[in-house]
């Protein structure tokens, strides 16, 4: 008989959150009484395997899509990890062990990254695009942490070794600094809505990405909050305030103010689809549209980023025209985030009270919300400078 193929070292581990209502954990003891010998008799886990106890801790908590993903993302790494390169599984793992997982994430081994991102079923896929930053190295641990407390406090673990292991320390910047200025905002939107446009889909694409730098300007939303939403979150309850819903973290509601300038441009956009300037609270066509083709689908996150980078990109060029080198290097760096940033920055600088700032950005913190705000720092700089020339007039 032929030799068993071997596993492929980065086969799919499966971890789809479980259904809510699941096999109970005394009917698999008795099935598989082996498997979960070394399983405490009084767990209050279904699980038998490493993969089953993690995706019921991706399935215990109310995530969001975009948190289940990432959580998943991190355990998938971390899992193929203990197969690949420390051959233990969970229970057999030490201190030392997850230690030496912090630096795997430094410097991933080469065969382990690709800068291309193939989907997880085919066989070029790589869980690496390159080692990670202290950032992303902590919220990798922060997920690995999450399995091992969830894994004790259910049983199917006797102890925790990652309560040992420290959290990656990361720089904290008191102030943001990654966002755009006015002048460079209304020079984006100037390229967007200058860009030409010769047929149907090229006129749909343009009022799309002209609608979606808007938003993004003047309501700070996070990215997925837009492109989640729907048309029928674009409403009015009739006393000239235009407002726009949105989930954020936490699935937590918030209602965002529309000015005048997006809901010109939300107009615009819907025209090129050939959709009525206005709709009702109980439209759920996708807020932001696909413009190829004739149906409406909702775009993903990527794509909508993609977009707003290729506007930043143009933005780069006709700033390097107009002489502004400076302008030009921010907006190459910039990204679809960025645009938070720079709605809150602005605010924050013109006297928006940052309470209210809080409370649109939807900041659990009014600290996150402060570390917005230049305009004191703006003022000392030019304090300072201003001393230092009339320092110049004495001797």
């Amino acid at each position: 008989m032929p030799a068993p193929m071997p596993e492929k070292k980065f086969d799919v581990i499966n971890l789809d959150p479980f259904p809510a209502h699941s096999g109970g954990a005394a009917e698999r003891r008795q099935r598989d009484a082996d498997a979960l010998r070394t399983i405490a008799e009084d767990a209050i886990t279904d699980a038998r395997t490493d993969s089953e106890i993690a995706r019921e801790f991706i399935s215990h908590g109310e995530l969001g899509e975009k948190s289940i993903a990432n959580t998943q993302k991190e355990l998938f790494r971390f899992l193929t990890w203990c197969r690949e390169e420390a051959g233990k599984t969970l229970r057999q793992l030490t201190v030392a062990d997850l230690n030496g997982y912090k630096e795997f994430l430094k410097a991933p081994p080469q065969d382990w990254i690709s800068t291309t991102k193939w989907p997880r079923s085919d066989p070029r896929y790589r869980p690496f695009s390159g080692p990670l930053s202290d950032a992303s190295r902590r919220q990798a641990m922060i997920a690995v942490k999450g399995l091992f407390a969830y894994a004790t406090q259910t049983g199917y673990l006797r102890r925790d070794p990652a309560a040992l292991v420290k959290h990656v320390k990361t720089a904290s910047a008191s102030r943001i600094t990654r966002y755009l200025t006015p002048d460079a905002l209304e020079l984006a939107l100037t390229v967007v809505a200058t860009r030409e446009a010769l047929t149907p889909a090229s006129i749909r694409r343009r009022e799309r990405d002209r609608f979606l730098l808007t938003t993004y300007i003047h309501t700070g939303a996070r990215l997925s909050e837009i492109v989640g939403a729907n048309m029928g979150a674009f409403y009015t309850e009739g006393n000239g305030r235009w407002w726009l819903d949105v989930l954020g973290k936490g699935n937590k509601p918030r209602r965002l103010p529309v000015p005048p300038e997006m809901l010109a441009a939300f107009r615009q956009y819907r025209a090129a689809f050939d959709l009525l300037p206005h709709t009702a609270r109980s439209d759920d066509t996708p807020l932001v549209l696909s413009s190829r083709g004739e149906s409406l689908v909702r775009i993903t996150d990527e794509a909508a980023s993609d977009a707003l980078k290729a506007i930043f990109a143009a933005a780069a060029v006709a700033a390097d025209r107009l002489g502004d080198a400076d302008m030009a290097a921010t907006f190459r760096q910039a990204s679809a985030h960025w645009l938070r940033h720079s709605m809150l920055t602005n605010h924050a600088n013109n006297g928006v009270q940052l309470k209210t700032l809080q409370e649109t950005a939807g900041h659990a913190s009014i600290a996150t919300t402060a570390a917005y705000l230049h305009k004191t720092d703006n003022e000392r700089h030019d304090e300072i400078l201003a001393s230092a020339s009339l320092g110049k007039e004495f001797p």
